[in-house]
């Protein structure tokens, strides 16, 4: 059997970024709980093809392996900063180009931050209904941090690390890991 594969992708078009660095702790915590082998992406990685891309076939081979490798995840754990109430238009256009039934089943964390709590439903509202449209086994628990979540970019709110264990845990199961989520006293 091959090694599984645990794929982060961050929808910030910008660096450094607080989402790459909650979606890559995420992801790196599935792929060391599953034993799974790891990437993680952000939107800036798919090159200058990618903005203009109107499909999958216009894109270039650099930009084209990093889709190969979200199709083939394992788990998929994505996350976008949001812009609006909303995630942000390059993250849209990358599911965009992307076929409806590429994600079929595929187990998926979503992931969310942004500057206050008044942006907390993004992973509900927008993010839940997107990858419902893929027909993806998007995991229970949905992670949203805000701002005062971070310190210098590293995520040090216990609360939300919780959520993140337990939506690990989620993704374990979903590919056959065992795992048990430990809760604070």
């Amino acid at each position: 059997m091959s090694k599984k594969l645990v794929v982060g992708l961050s929808g910030n078009p910008t660096r450094p970024s607080k989402t790459k660095a909650f979606v890559s702790h995420i992801a790196g915590e599935v792929a060391s709980r599953a034993g799974a082998a790891l990437s993680v992406f952000d939107i800036e990685d798919l090159g200058p093809s990618f903005p203009p891309a109107r499909r999958f076939g216009d894109l270039d081979d650099a930009a084209r392996a990093i889709v190969e490798q979200v199709l083939s995840a394992d788990v998929l754990v994505v996350g976008s900063p949001t812009f609006k109430g909303s995630y942000t238009g390059l993250f849209k256009h990358f599911f965009d180009l992307l076929d409806p039934t590429s994600l079929r089943g595929k187990p998926i964390i979503l992931a969310a931050t942004g500057g206050g709590e008044r942006h907390s439903l993004v992973v509900e509202h927008q993010l839940r209904p997107l990858f419902g449209f893929f027909e993806a086994q998007t995991l229970p628990t949905a992670i949203y941090a805000s701002d005062k979540d971070f310190a210098d970019g590293v995520l040090v709110s216990e609360a939300v690390q919780a959520r993140a264990r337990q939506a690990v845990g989620e993704a374990c199961r979903a590919v056959g890991v065992p795992y048990s989520v430990v809760r604070a006293a």
